[in-house]
């Protein structure tokens, strides 16, 4: 087989080079006007479609290559124009309901988004004419679309409460469905926010881990429980054998958030069990059975939270001074796993749960301390032991000295002196 002379290979990258990107009258043309007719041109070009190819034609119809406007934007070549805002699921649908065609850019990208919205409240509000409600434009934005793992996009974990509250903070928006709009402040004060805006935790839940994000739909009361113990499996089960979960459920409460509530879940505390704050007071008096169980459980939780505290403080002043107590510091991670247990346990409902857990922290707590207070006394004994041998070697050097100071200056041995 003959092969191609090299000056031919060398010669068609200039001219592969010189071809660029396929030509997109579109952009050209809106890219020279100005105000809103400009934005979707200067947009696009961080748009993910415009990355893998895709052009306006794509989504609006029309031919792109044709530099004539009218021929462009004829019917006779597909042109459609804005969409129609309740046909734009339907419309991204195309593309992203197409398992064959979405294979070539992510293989790992799901299909069924749009079968999952149609069963969204917002589906199914788009589906009854009112176009108010949101649409994947609302969410993923227009001409500037990005992928979700981007930092700037509106879907990013880290702006997708934001991007929710939009919306669901817009009183006159939420006043026809007569939904409360206080939820993303609430959010703004919860242990979750906590985790994903401040320590940059991209696991922490946000409204799509309880709502879903295409099927987004308010959990069900008797689902709470369920949406909850996704993440907080233990507590979960826990729960279905407590007391409180035929109780809740009888009364049509949603359990977890009858003592956490919902969008503003506070970090957990004895202060939830007892005292004049406490959310067991809702339904049971200080005085009353249930509330003395519940100040014995927040009891035996705060006296081993205390005992920790304590032996950590005294472990943290043998090892500044120098003292080996590593055994005993990774000993105490034994009891903080028994704190971690006997917070967990309040779940139960059951004080003796609560009380194993506490005990065996305790006697580690105990443990650990004696280790450190040891590690003290040793500290304490080497000091003496050095100061007694400084001032022996103190006393020495000056004995020499002296001495040194005699023979400089003639005088006979203190022995001699001491014969005479």
């Amino acid at each position: 087989m003959r092969r191609a002379p090299i000056w031919l290979a060398v010669g068609l990258v200039p001219a592969a080079l010189a071809a660029g990107p396929p030509k997109d009258s579109c952009v050209e043309c809106h890219a020279a006007l100005a105000d809103e007719l400009q934005k979707p041109a200067l947009a696009f070009a961080t748009d993910i479609h415009s990355q893998h190819g895709f052009s306006c034609a794509d989504c609006h119809g029309g031919d792109r290559g044709a530099d004539d406007a009218e021929i462009a934007m004829s019917a006779a070549h597909g042109f459609k124009g804005k969409p129609a805002r309740k046909t734009v699921p339907q419309l991204c649908a195309r593309c992203h309901s197409d398992v064959g065609l979405m294979r070539r850019y992510n293989p790992r990208e799901r299909v069924d988004q749009y079968a999952e919205y149609q069963t969204s409240v917002h589906g199914k509000l788009i589906a009854s004419g009112d176009e108010a409600a949101a649409t994947c434009i609302d969410c993923h934005s227009v001409h500037d679309i990005r992928a979700v793992k981007d930092p700037l996009a509106p879907v990013h974990p880290l702006r997708l409460p934001e991007t929710c509250s939009r919306c669901h903070s817009d009183a006159a928006r939420m006043a026809k469905y007569k939904i409360p709009t206080n939820q993303f402040a609430e959010y703004r004060q919860s242990v979750h926010w906590e985790a994903l805006a401040k320590r940059r935790d991209l696991s922490a839940p946000s409204c799509a881990s309880c709502h879903g994000n295409h099927g987004a739909t308010p959990p069900q009361v008797s689902s709470v429980a369920a949406v909850c113990g996704s993440c907080h499996a233990m507590m979960e089960d826990l729960y279905d054998k407590s007391p409180h979960h035929d109780v809740f459920a009888g009364m049509n409460l949603g359990g977890c958030v009858v003592c956490h509530s919902n969008h503003g879940v506070k970090m957990p505390s004895t202060a939830m069990l007892a005292g004049e704050g406490s959310v067991c007071k809702q339904c049971h008096e200080a005085g009353s059975a249930e509330g003395q169980i519940a100040a014995g459980m927040a009891g035996a939780i705060t006296k081993l939270d205390s005992s920790l505290k304590s032996s950590d403080a005294v472990l943290t002043q043998a090892a500044r001074s120098g003292m080996e107590v590593s055994e005993a510091v990774m000993k105490q991670q034994d009891g903080r796993e028994a704190l971690v247990k006997a917070r967990v346990a309040v779940h139960t409902l059951d004080p003796a749960a609560v009380l194993k857990a506490a005990d065996a922290g305790l006697a580690i707590a105990a443990e650990t301390r004696r280790a450190g207070e040891a590690a003290l006394k040793e500290r304490d004994f080497r000091r003496l032991g050095l100061i007694f041998a400084l001032i022996v070697i103190a006393v020495t050097i000056v004995g020499l000295w002296l001495a040194v100071r005699a023979l400089e200056r003639g005088a006979p041995p203190l022995e001699e002196s001491g014969r005479r």
